[in-house]
């Protein structure tokens, strides 16, 4: 086991071993991928006792936060790390709490996620990764390690995207643009990029789905070419806030580990009793952040991962093949989950084969080949010690947000919806579930309403409600339910001016142009 001090130093390395020396915190921050293609993660995983890990109960969220960035080797200064926790988890969470827990019947309790300033998990990790690129990417100026500024590129399923640009909005020496499946995400996710203030930023819809928008950023980061390009252009070098960033990922391991010393001071559970977490998972980010958590010394005994109709992981867990090479996209009423190629599985497989990188590469290539590839017995067996996994479809997505809440009153949005359904399926009788409650219902009152009106997915709405815009939609539902905290940021959009509605192509060339015309736009 590493010592403390190692720890404190602790760098990274990448899945598919092409970084030969390891690089520390900062620098994995300001590349977000490794080069060729592998992602970054810790040398070692730091282990927290359960002791002080409920102690962590007794600290303000933000200090929660700071002692665990700490462990993992965040090489900034104690005064910078204490002030980005400050910032990131303030005021602008709705809640002291940051994210609350509440408790529902049979034991079950809901993560809320959703607390910060755009009603989406992704609050909780994009509210300080932007304060950690900037920290980085100063640190490594005065080092004289880092000479161009940086230009975020995000593909988004929804809710990254406008967590990514209010978390990287004005910020110095950062451009970021955005790009969303058009048609693919809610109006309220729409409207919330569409209308994003900030002078650093940009939004496409792209054609076609999310994998086509994920596909697309992974083909220009690793186009040497185009890396050259903006270098001697722009003096520009890309990044990402996608969670195949590192200092995307481990903000969200802190809610889990945060999460299991708040249930022991609450009284929930005793100090070292198990529980289980169920994720809605389609990237994998979230449910590998609990891994993580485990993997630390937090009591979880297993984890859940739950998927809509785009079932790709349950099937791989189910059976250690991961194929995508017949299996058709899904449109389904948790559209951030709509994904099919998950990149934090990546890490996943890394940590699982004793971190054999050779593997890894060799898996990626033939997913990115083949669109298939299969892990050894060792690998699967692992897989299946950990997780457990199943999928609910669309119809019954609906049915469980009314029967939720006709039975506790408590309204949910399709992906929480989603993991609920999953751990009432998977749960074992006295292992309290922890559910990963990832956005607030009036990202996504379309469904909602529908859900709560008995209104099947393909049916139309009713034409005095279909022509209410999602804002005016989420007044009504809040009027018919009594839900009426509805966050500022969503019931202010109506008011706002779109400012970004162009589409483009999803091949590379088209993102490649798409980006020199925002860069070009910037400076004049």
């Amino acid at each position: 086991m590493p010592g403390e001090n190692e720890l404190l130093n602790n760098r990274y390395v990448d899945t598919r071993g092409q970084v030969t020396e390891p690089v520390d915190f900062t620098r994995a921050v300001i590349e977000g991928l490794a080069p060729g293609g592998g992602l970054f993660v810790p040398e070692h995983v730091p282990s927290f006792s359960l002791e002080r890990i409920c102690q962590l109960a007794q600290l303000p969220y933000a200090q929660r936060a700071q002692e665990m960035y700490r462990a993992f080797g965040v090489d900034l200064s104690d005064e910078k790390l204490a002030a980005i926790t400050s910032e990131a988890y303030g005021e602008n969470f709705d809640t002291p709490a940051i994210c609350p827990i509440t408790g529902l019947a049979d034991d079950i309790y809901m993560l809320e996620l959703w607390h910060g300033p755009t009603s989406a998990f992704k609050d909780m990790a994009l509210q300080c990764l932007p304060r950690f690129f900037s920290a980085s990417a100063k640190q490594l100026r005065e080092q004289g390690l880092l000479e161009d500024e940086s230009m975020i590129l995000v593909a988004t399923s929804g809710d990254t995207g406008k967590a990514a640009l209010e978390g990287f909005r004005d910020v110095e020496g950062v451009s970021i643009g955005v790009m969303y499946p058009d048609g693919g995400v809610s109006d309220i996710q729409f409207k919330q990029m569409a209308t994003q203030r900030g002078s650093n930023v940009m939004v496409w819809g792209v054609r076609g789905n999310f994998d086509s928008c994920q596909t697309g950023a992974k083909e220009v980061f690793g186009d040497a070419a185009f890396a050259k390009q903006l270098h001697d252009e722009y003096r520009i070098a890309l990044s990402s806030a996608n969670s195949i960033n590192w200092g995307r990922l481990m903000p969200q391991i802190v809610y889990y580990v945060s999460a299991y010393a708040q249930m022991v001071a609450d009284g929930s559970i005793q100090a070292g009793e198990l529980i289980d977490v169920c994720v809605p998972t389609g990237n994998f980010g979230n449910i590998l952040a609990a891994y993580y958590a485990r993997e630390m010394g937090t009591p979880i005994r297993r984890l859940l991962c739950a998927s809509n109709e785009n079932r790709v992981l349950t099937d791989f867990i189910n059976t250690g093949t991961y194929d995508i090479s017949e299996r058709d996209f899904v449109k389904t009423p948790s559209p951030s989950m709509d994904i099919l190629v998950s990149s934090n599985l990546e890490r996943q497989l890394f940590e699982l084969t004793g971190r054999n990188a050779q593997a890894i590469a060799q898996w990626m290539e033939d997913l990115r080949t083949t669109k298939r590839f299969r892990v050894d017995r060792d690998t699967f067996a692992k897989m299946r010690t950990l997780y457990s996994a199943d999928s609910v479809d669309n119809q019954s997505c609906l049915e469980i947000i009314r029967e939720t809440f006709d039975a506790e009153g408590y309204l949910m949005d399709p992906h929480t919806a989603v993991a609920y359904g999953v751990a009432t399926h998977l749960r074992e009788d006295g292992v309290p579930v922890l559910v990963a409650s990832t956005a607030h219902w009036a990202k996504f009152g379309n469904n909602v309403y529908k859900a709560l009106h008995g209104i099947s997915l393909d049916e139309p709405l009713p034409p005095e409600v279909a022509e209410l815009s999602g804002c005016e939609l989420n007044r009504l539902i809040a009027e018919e339910t009594g839900c009426s905290s509805i966050p500022a940021g969503l019931s202010e959009l109506d008011g706002l001016p779109l400012r970004f509605t162009q589409v483009i192509d999803s091949s590379e060339e088209a993102i490649c142009s798409a980006i020199c015309d925002f860069l070009d736009q910037e400076r004049n």
